[in-house]
């Protein structure tokens, strides 16, 4: 198989906002919704979607509470989702680079 497969990158990452938010995260504990939203610049409902696309791919966890009655929801990078994180930049790394 070529280096140069683009169809063996993740689908459930390989999306601008998606993308965006693994990378966020990958280099932090856990990030409010809000955080991720002023960070990607997504609406509610976009991001929303794309994070509940991941956590269905179980590569993010959310926590869910109330902090003076308001909620919040704190996400943060499964193992499986740092995993899965590390193999899509591996082989975007191959692909620019031309390994295999």
């Amino acid at each position: 198989m070529s280096a140069f497969d683009y169809q063996r990158l993740d689908e459930v990452i390989h999306s601008r906002i998606r993308l965006a938010v693994m990378s966020i995260l990958s280099g932090v504990e856990s990030a409010e919704f809000t955080y991720l939203r002023e960070r990607t610049g997504a609406t509610d409902g976009n991001l929303g979607a794309h994070l509940r696309k991941l956590e269905e791919a179980g590569y993010v966890a959310v926590e869910k509470r109330f902090e003076d009655r308001k909620p919040v929801s704190r996400y943060e990078l499964t193992a499986e989702g740092r995993a899965a994180f590390r193999r899509y930049v591996d082989r975007l790394e191959a692909m620019i680079g031309g390994e295999g």
